[in-house]
């Protein structure tokens, strides 16, 4: 019986350290990347980054090439029309 206890014990110690090897320590990564998100010096970069990217698309004339702008319309209007079915 301890020839039993002994070999289990060593199997599920070498599937924690495995665990702990693998998948462990990408779980420890992404909280860290998360974690770095939160942070209050990256919240301002991101919102100056916004920012910065607002004023170059408000000084654009044309947001849109003709053909996205063509391709958004026409998709617009095929909702539209299945909207319109539905009712």
């Amino acid at each position: 019986m301890k020839v039993f206890f002994y070999k289990t014990a060593i199997i599920f110690f070498l599937i924690l350290v495995t665990f702990q090897l693998t998948i462990g320590s990408q779980l420890r990564n992404f909280e860290r990347k998360i974690e770095n998100l939160k942070s209050k010096e990256n919240i301002e970069i991101v919102k100056n980054k916004l920012r910065e990217e607002l004023r170059n698309a408000s000084s654009k004339e044309r947001y849109l090439s003709k053909e996205d702008a063509e391709l958004i319309k026409n998709f617009i209007n095929k909702l539209n029309t299945e909207i319109n079915l539905s009712k």
